[in-house]
């Protein structure tokens, strides 16, 4: 027995489970296992707190993906406010367009100037308007029809 894949282990889990035998240890050079049908001991729980390597490396991986994904947010957040955004005044349900097979409010392209209304955020039934506070040209629109949106997020790019 030099290497031992899934199906070996899961079958000697099995064969152990089905014998009368309390305990079980198979080492080898790179790979150690111990089964046993007492209860724990404090050796075994101090191995298990000794050895946490795998849900190690498991947390590594979570905490870079997670570095990732914030720098991610961080990026696009500068790369908005850098330019010139509308963003949401409040928490709710953003509309494009005034009505179901209604041409949108605004799209890329769209001139807008100070008050006009580029969508509209449903919040407890309430319709807002929301209102461009500057002119320019729509170059990005960053929301999709219906879409929930949360405080500050950005909903339109502008050129002035």
């Amino acid at each position: 027995m030099s290497n031992l894949d899934l199906k070996d282990i899961e079958k000697l889990i099995a064969d152990f489970n089905e014998s009368p035998s309390r305990e079980l240890e198979i080492k080898m050079a790179d790979f150690q296992l111990r089964l046993s049908k007492n209860e724990f001991s404090g050796k075994l729980l101090q191995q298990l707190q000794q050895q946490p390597v795998q849900m190690a490396k498991q947390s590594e991986v979570n905490a870079k993906q997670a570095t990732t994904a914030v720098k991610n947010v961080e990026q696009t957040k500068d790369e908005t406010a850098k330019k010139n955004v509308i963003k949401a005044p409040m928490v709710g349900s953003v509309f494009l367009q005034p009505a179901p097979g209604k041409e949108p409010y605004v799209k890329v392209g769209s001139q807008v100037a100070v008050g006009d209304v580029v969508c509209v955020i449903e919040a407890m039934k309430v319709m807002t308007e929301i209102k461009s506070k500057q002119a320019g040209v729509i170059s990005r629109v960053l929301v999709k029809n219906e879409e929930l949106i949360e405080y500050g997020q950005p909903l339109f790019e502008l050129e002035a």
